[in-house]
């Protein structure tokens, strides 16, 4: 079976693909609220989907580390609104310290993808 990794780098690859699955590297941004660095890691994740070939109707699954779990509200009010209906993946989110101290929110996401 083949596999295609994307982006590549000594540390990682931004998307690695392997028997119709679509694997993506952790999701950050350096915007200032959680809800902005939420929307920024949706969009990267948008786009790396649809190099992957896939969208966000076909994420299997997504695991979001939250800095601080009071933000789970905020988070969820921008993943509610881009999550299209009937097709919420499974879900997990939990409180994690993150690389550095700025970020509040990483999204991991694996997809089905072409």
């Amino acid at each position: 079976m083949t596999i295609t990794r994307i982006e590549t780098n000594q540390r990682m690859s931004k998307i690695v693909k392997h028997n119709g699955v679509a694997y993506l590297c952790g999701q950050t941004s350096g915007a200032e609220t959680v809800a902005d660095q939420t929307r920024e890691c949706l969009a990267k994740v948008d786009a790396l989907l649809e190099q992957a070939g896939s969208d966000n109707t076909r994420i299997l699954q997504c695991v979001i580390w939250l800095a601080d779990m009071t933000d789970f509200a905020e988070m969820n009010a921008v993943w509610d609104a881009w999550v299209p209906e009937g097709h919420a993946p499974a879900r997990a989110c939990g409180e994690a310290k993150l690389a550095r101290e700025a970020l509040k929110v990483e999204l991991l996401v694996t997809a089905a993808c072409d």
